[in-house]
């Protein structure tokens, strides 16, 4: 395990608060982190939770759901379709239209779960309804999903490259308005496309059937998610043949919800203790979930921490060695980043496998992380379907985040042990967690002050320790609200 640098870190004294796509120092670790660290609801099942709530038959309450870039894009786009959606602290109160509002433009951002989740809905608009995204969404696959809806009798126009954003959805009219049938996809570059046509089946006249033909379908937890969300609301779905769905036509019953922490969010938190011989604990872990998120468990224990999950929440800690490892992602690709640089930092060689479909992420991931990986020393081979992270000494450097809120997950938890880390943007982790950067900042002062209790307790049974400075002041900037809601 790399040893950690005793000399108190201190942010730039001119740094103020980062801003988008200002530099940002990553803060190395002065002391193992041992912390307690309150994790967002998930992403995941907050956009499924907002769509469900928008199709049913009568209001619904969302507590303790995300409130992050992609849940307001969900939010934004589920409003211009007519959902009304009241924002409290108690939660947010979702009011089903009667019918779908056409003429809206849908601001996708850079959210997967908006460009995929969203267009079918349109299916059941009384009008065309438009889409577009951030430049760097232009580039994500959306043909399968394209062409279902044509498939399903909608008109799909685009204005730029064939099959991507920005795109225009004329469901049809008439007698066939809003007519089911078969979707026949491939969707192997990402689940989100099967996930998208069952969200929408149960209000599809006659159902809808979902058939994947190609290769793996990636990230099936995340499918099964969606199939138990419909099942909680009283949808009929029948997944029990391989490779296809049947969703019955039926009322999507309202449903209050309590959305889980977002487990895939709580990793560079537990890779902290992992990487710096500490100790971390998310409170409300749940002891049952389909977040893929929860395969941390299992990947953490493999390389060598102690996991241990009980009713307050899950503890990872630290042993004397952080050990490479056989991991296949393809259940949770959106690990790969953080566990990428665990491996980085690990006494051995680590091989990813199973996740080829990042490459169509935010960003190529697989070949960011052998960038940015190489590029502060470790030794990475891409291959067809995952990494090879061959450890080596490593040393400072500037991280490249490509806007990919995972990648700049990686670049922080790297910064603990490896000092000189800069990454390019640490704002885009606002795209699912708007609070990552004070988080990380309460997570090394909790840290801090555990130690320093520890001295002053010392101090009072021995007077001849003495307690050292506190080194909390300046740990490091806090985005400004500007970068938070940075488009």
């Amino acid at each position: 395990m790399p040893e950690l640098d005793a000399t108190p870190v201190q942010s730039p004294a001119d740094a103020g608060q980062v801003r988008a796509g200002e530099p940002w120092p990553a803060p190395q670790a002065p002391v193992p982190v041992t912390a307690t660290v309150l994790v967002p609801g998930s992403k995941s099942e907050t956009n499924r939770a907002l769509v469900l709530a928008a199709l049913a038959s009568g209001p619904s309450t969302i507590v303790n759901g995300l409130d992050a870039r992609d849940t307001v894009l969900m939010r934004d786009a589920l409003r211009a379709l007519g959902t009304g959606i009241d924002e409290s602290a108690d939660g947010w109160r979702v009011t089903p239209a009667e019918r779908l509002t056409g003429g809206a433009t849908i601001d996708c951002g850079l959210a997967g779960t908006v460009m995929r989740f969203v267009p079918p809905l349109a299916l059941l608009a009384d009008g065309a309804v438009s889409f577009d995204g951030d430049e760097q969404a232009y580039a994500r696959p959306m043909a399968p999903l394209l062409g279902a809806l044509r498939d399903l009798g909608a008109d799909v126009t685009t204005s730029g490259a064939p099959d991507a954003l920005p795109f225009v959805v004329t469901p049809v009219t008439g007698a066939a308005a809003g007519a089911g049938g078969t979707a026949r996809i491939d969707a192997s570059s990402s689940s989100q496309f099967v996930s998208a046509l069952l969200l929408v089946g149960a209000r599809l006249r006659g159902g809808l059937e979902v058939v994947h033909s190609g290769g793996s379908v990636p990230s099936l937890p995340h499918i099964a998610m969606t199939v138990a969300m419909l099942r909680e609301r009283g949808v009929e779905v029948d997944d029990s043949q391989p490779d296809r769905w049947v969703v019955s036509e039926g009322t999507i019953a309202p449903r209050d919800v309590a959305v889980e922490p977002d487990l895939s969010n709580a990793a560079p938190f537990l890779a902290a203790a992992a990487v710096t011989g500490g100790s971390v604990t998310i409170p409300h872990w749940p002891a049952q979930t389909l977040q893929p998120g929860d395969q941390l468990r299992d990947v953490l224990a493999v390389m060598g921490a102690e996991v241990d999950l009980r009713p307050e929440g899950l503890t990872v800690t630290a042993t004397d060695q952080l050990l490479g490892a056989e991991l296949d992602l393809g259940g949770a690709s959106e690990l790969t980043p953080v566990v990428a640089a665990l491996a980085a930092l690990a006494r051995d060689t680590t091989r990813i496998s199973g996740v080829a479909h990042v490459r169509g992420h935010e960003t190529d991931r697989l070949a960011a992380l052998s960038t940015e990986l190489g590029s502060l020393g470790a030794k990475v081979h891409e291959t067809h379907d995952g990494l090879t992270v061959h450890p080596r000494l490593m040393a400072g450097g500037e991280f490249r985040t490509y806007a990919d809120h995972r990648m700049a997950q990686a670049g922080a938890v790297l910064g603990l042990v490896v000092p000189g880390v800069v990454l390019d943007d640490v704002t885009c982790t606002a795209k699912t967690m708007p609070t990552f950067v004070s988080l990380w900042q309460q997570m090394l002062a909790e840290s801090v002050t555990e130690v320093d209790a520890e001295l002053a307790e010392e101090a009072e049974t021995d007077p001849e320790v003495h307690e050292p400075p506190s080194i909390l002041d300046g740990l490091l900037p806090v985005p400004s609200d500007e970068s938070r809601s940075r488009p």
